[in-house]
């Protein structure tokens, strides 16, 4: 069996997708999945390429029992069509960035995060980077419920054993 690569992606890659590469990577970690699912982020734009991620990310994911320290931002590109199985924006905006670079014919590619979580009644984790320490806490608790409920997706639609 292949390998499922996913692709979380945000506006500069600093904040809520490497809070999602971290928390998804740690929990396909601890279920025993590491080998059958590879996680990676990207951000829609440049600003922030090379860099880590943001230090209030960190701080809360180190606090949640996540590393994110060994990220770097890289920006999305179309070739990541071809690399990754899912392509998982944290808005309607990156959504909409990740369509504008999507090949033909791939566009099924790209998912909304939360949409992974319905109880949480919104379809886009808030950008919480121009916020205090309250903004980072409340993505990672959204991004937690929707990994799950992904994770939880990627196991029915992939890897089920055959009966």
């Amino acid at each position: 069996m292949n390998r499922i690569r996913v692709l979380f992606v945000c506006m500069g890659n600093i904040c809520r997708s490497p809070t999602a590469h971290g928390v998804f990577e740690t929990l396909i970690q601890r279920e025993g999945l590491g080998h059958l699912i590879e996680v990676d982020s990207a951000g829609t734009h440049a600003y922030h390429v090379g860099n880590p991620p943001d230090r209030r990310a960190q701080e809360i994911a180190r606090r949640r029992g996540v590393d994110l320290s060994s990220q770097r931002a890289r920006k999305a590109q179309s070739g990541d069509f071809q690399e990754f199985d899912y392509l998982v924006a944290m808005d309607q905006d990156n959504f909409h960035g990740l369509m504008s670079i999507c090949p033909v014919g791939m566009e099924d590619k790209i998912h909304l995060l939360m949409d992974y979580a319905p109880a949480f009644r919104t379809r886009e984790v808030p950008d919480p980077y121009y916020g205090g320490d309250a903004g980072f806490e409340r993505v990672f608790d959204m991004v937690e419920a929707a990994a799950s409920g992904l994770l939880e997706e990627l196991k029915r639609r992939h890897l089920r054993s055959p009966n």
